[in-house]
């Protein structure tokens, strides 16, 4: 009884000093049932570099955000619900190593541990917090995902058109493919739900061109799913098959505890009750 009730002040205490190293400009994170799991320092490559954030692992959210002040405080803080995460590993590069893809509908991005036991345990515990998230509510896992851009070094061209970027021509980028563009190729707009339910977002040509083909696929699927089969129910086969896929993406991840990198980039944050 006394352990329980010193791991709950001990997390309220440390939730409110993550809340508090964001200042008035980040959101509250204090929360009935949530649960401070891990933090860390981790490489997160942006447009134009990689750059070094600090990351907090909830329960039910990732957080993370820039260091201020030799890391004592944060800012720009982004709040990522853990149901809608997808991880996907990546091999090491010459410019950096132990790295791996996180996905999520509006924004997906590569980041990068000090080592590969870090990565390893991020990557574990992410994953094993989600899967307790999806069993325990009534949440559903993510279908749709941004797609990563294309660091801005690495076309010194248009990827549609070829024109060389200048000072004048400069780099944009698709949100639809995530090549980078000209203003000439990329004038479209258009929905991208999953990003943004109403804003207009930039769209190179040829992805506006598929979006326009893509509706019109749609439109007719919804027409023969409406007349049915030959008895005169209504096609669900292709739903019952979703159904099925999406059941094994949400698979329960082993237990594990919590690694202390020799480092010290990665803390562990009361140990023994994940």
């Amino acid at each position: 009884m006394m352990d329980q009730l010193t791991f709950k002040r001990e997390n309220l205490q440390r939730l409110r000093e993550v809340e508090n190293s964001f200042g008035p400009s980040g959101a509250p994170l204090s929360k009935p049932g949530r649960i401070l799991r891990g933090e860390g320092r981790l490489m997160k490559r942006g447009r134009k570099k990689w750059q070094p954030k600090a990351f907090f692992l909830f329960n039910d959210v990732l957080v993370y955000g820039s260091f201020v002040l030799n890391g004592r405080w944060h800012k720009n803080q982004k709040i990522i619900p853990l149901e809608s995460v997808k991880l996907e590993d990546m091999e090491d590069s010459e410019e950096f190593k132990h790295q791996w893809l996180i996905r999520t509908p509006s924004k997906s991005f590569f980041v990068s541990a000090a080592s590969h036991e870090e990565k390893k345990a991020w990557m574990e515990h992410i994953r094993e917090c989600q899967s307790a998230l999806l069993l325990c509510g009534n949440l559903q896992p993510g279908k749709k995902f941004a797609v990563t851009w294309m660091p801005d070094q690495a076309a010194c061209k248009c990827m549609r058109c070829l024109r060389r970027f200048t000072t004048t021509n400069r780099r944009h980028h698709c949100r639809k493919c995530g090549f980078i563009v000209c203003n000439s190729c990329s004038r479209q707009r258009t929905v991208i739900s999953h990003i943004h339910p109403t804003k207009q977002l930039r769209v190179c040509a040829l992805c506006h061109l598929r979006s326009d083909d893509e509706e019109e696929e749609e439109e007719v699927h919804d027409v023969s799913c409406q007349r049915g089969d030959s008895t005169g129910n209504s096609s669900s086969g292709e739903e019952e098959v979703a159904s099925s896929s999406d059941e094994e993406d949400v698979q329960a991840c082993p237990s594990s505890s919590w690694m202390i990198a020799e480092t010290g980039t990665y803390v562990c944050i009361l140990p023994g009750h994940l």
